[in-house]
């Protein structure tokens, strides 16, 4: 049986361009980028040469770049380094349907006396500056909102939010782990001072990510050690990580505007499919600007973790929201912000669509889905009484 990936927000394939990059850096060049030796400083050259590469597809210098392990240190350093490095009391504004990264790094910076505001999306999903503005208070550091979300893709007016907070002398923090790589990105259009980046979202691998940090923004490091990445993020370089990234972020944004409108387009018929194909379904912000990639629907009177088995046995894999939540019993904390029932919330599935995926395959899946969700409520005691 045919197994088709409809999970791309959890994580991406390494793409071939990568993984050959990947093996060259480490092959020929495996010295520690610190050594002054000839194989420290080839090791460095290819480090600096992949800064570079990522800073040209972000927009920014290269003296910008920090590369660390994925996006939740990338969060952990802008959130945790930005307050800590205020030594004094402070106040962060986000959102109550940021990634886990964010929310659990904001839930520890209340534990060191931190005050957090936690707004509320819209029933769309998406954010309002208003809201933003509204909770601004003299003490407030930093501001962090992610530009696309994760589990329904609804993007946020970051632009906005980011005058907002210069107009109020406040930092910017936005996580892209998302976005990059689906949308046309610049930090400097945005207006952020930092920017949450990882690999394994855009065919690179795991354990490598980038942080920007505008020039003059001062953090406390989360590690201490050598004088690495400019003192704000100790530990030996990943340089094949780092050249994996780079190339991952180029490659990305040669066909951005190409690839975004095919997955787009894939996603519409997706859904269109679904929803004239069932009753009792519909698309979580939907309504809102969104990820081309990304859809997340709702099927009442099933099952979200059954449907996603059912669908996996056919041959399909999809979620049930953030893989970094998997397997909690609590539904998804995103879409009960939104305002959705725990029923409701349970019962929505995220697809998201990647460079594999064809026309074909989307047929066939919304076809398994119309079989899966059917079988699964002819047994469901709940549908039958709604019914």
């Amino acid at each position: 049986m045919d197994h088709f990936y409809f999970d791309h927000n959890a994580t991406t394939p390494v793409s071939g361009g990568v993984l050959d990059a990947m093996v060259v850096c480490l092959k020929d060049f495996h010295g520690n980028a610190s050594s002054i030796h000839h194989y420290g400083q080839a090791a460095k050259q290819k480090l600096e040469q992949a800064r570079r590469e990522l800073a040209g597809a972000l927009g920014c210098r290269a003296t910008e770049i920090v590369f660390v392990s994925g996006g939740t240190e990338a969060d952990n350093l802008a959130l945790l380094g930005m307050v800590r490095a205020a030594r004094k009391p402070a106040h962060v504004i986000t959102t109550a349907s940021e990634h886990p990264a964010v929310l659990a790094a904001c839930r520890q910076l209340e534990r060191e006396k931190c005050a957090v505001t936690y707004v509320a999306p819209m029933a769309d999903g998406a954010i309002d500056p208003d809201e933003i503005r509204r909770a601004l208070r003299r003490e407030t550091a930093l501001i962090s909102v992610m530009q696309a979300n994760n589990e329904t893709g609804v993007v946020a007016p970051i632009e906005e939010i980011a005058r907002i907070a210069e107009d109020a002398g406040v930092a910017m923090h936005s996580d892209g782990v998302q976005a990059f790589g689906k949308l046309a990105v610049n930090v400097r259009t945005l207006g952020v001072d930092l920017y949450s980046i990882s690999g394994h979202k855009i065919y690179a691998p795991k354990g490598v990510g980038a942080l920007y940090v505008r020039s003059g923004t001062v953090l406390e490091p989360l590690f201490w050690g050598g004088h690495h990445e400019r003192d704000r993020r100790a530990g030996t370089e990943n340089v094949a990580g780092a050249v994996a990234l780079a190339w991952a972020a180029c490659a990305a944004q040669a066909d951005l505007d190409d690839e975004s409108r095919r997955l787009a387009g894939l996603r519409d018929r997706l859904e269109a499919s679904v929803l004239e194909r069932l009753p009792a379904a519909g698309v979580n912000g939907g309504g809102a600007a969104r990820l081309p990639n990304t859809t997340n629907i709702w099927f009442d009177g099933v099952q979200g973790e059954a449907l996603v088995i059912a669908l996996d046995l056919a041959g399909f894999a999809v979620a049930t929201g953030s893989a970094c939540s998997s397997g909690a019993v609590e539904p998804s904390h995103v879409l009960s912000a939104m305002g959705l029932s725990a029923e409701r919330a349970r019962a929505s599935l995220r697809f998201s669509l990647g460079r594999s995926n064809t026309l074909d395959q989307v047929d066939a899946l919304a076809a398994a889905v119309e079989e899966a969700v059917a079988r699964l409520r002819g047994v469901s005691a709940r549908w039958s009484a709604v019914v």
